[in-house]
């Protein structure tokens, strides 16, 4: 009679703490790479929407084609996303980052478009009655008060990113999408589950995060709120 293997990895658990201590490097390098591809993407999508948004608000028939671009890029499936911009980029992390960005202006563009138009014509009369330029009324008047839309889509994204961040798996550059996928192939059921579960850590810390600079960020909704 064949004896039953005295580990968990051996019997191939769901859960499995030996599964942890013994790939611990693995894991961190990871989720790491996962951090970094997330960051790097919505940073630049950001930096990508918030102009594309003020054009969209300064001249309303901008709005209607960066609208309609955004929200087809997004439609794409992510698969043929990043075999379009392998061309481009080739199997480097830079496409990821590309696909990913692509993903989530659709997002903040929309949502920081919202927030500037919720702004009221009146404050921005007051701010121009006292003097205040196109840029300074941009910068101190419109962008802060459209802050808690922007930010909803922010939060939206960033989550959004989280999970498409492991197709990068298919280019050998997904963080813990390459550990996901790998465990699938081989049916290692730790691999799989640890992967996973980091990836709704992940979202999850990053919402939470975002929520707290948000009510940081506008004090003046939490008074409205009271």
């Amino acid at each position: 009679m064949t004896a039953i293997p005295d580990d968990c990895l051996a019997r191939n658990e769901w859960i499995c703490g030996e599964y942890l201590s013994t790939r611990r490097q693995i894991l961190i390098d990871a989720v790491v790479q996962h951090l970094q591809l997330t960051a790097v993407s919505v940073l630049i999508a950001l930096v990508v929407a918030v102009p594309l948004a003020v054009l969209a608000r300064r001249w309303g028939w901008a709005a209607g084609p960066v609208l309609a671009l955004t929200t087809i890029l997004y439609t794409i499936p992510s698969l043929a996303m990043f075999s379009l911009l392998l061309p481009v980029y080739g199997l480097s992390a830079a496409l990821v980052v590309a696909g990913l960005v692509l993903y989530s202006l659709t997002l903040l563009v929309r949502n920081i478009l919202a927030g500037l138009r919720a702004v009221p014509e009146d404050t921005r009369q007051a701010a121009r009655g006292m003097g205040y330029g196109p840029i300074r009324l941009l910068l101190t008047v419109e962008l802060p008060l459209a802050l808690p839309a922007a930010m909803a889509g922010l939060r939206i994204a960033t989550v959004s990113a989280v999970s498409l961040a492991t197709v990068g798996a298919i280019v050998g550059f997904g963080g813990l999408g390459n550990l996901i996928y790998a465990g699938m192939n081989t049916y290692f059921k730790a691999q799989v589950l640890t992967a996973s579960v980091l990836c709704v850590v992940i979202a999850v810390a990053a919402d939470l995060l975002l929520l707290g600079v948000q009510r940081l960020l506008t004090p003046w909704t939490r008074a409205v709120r009271s």
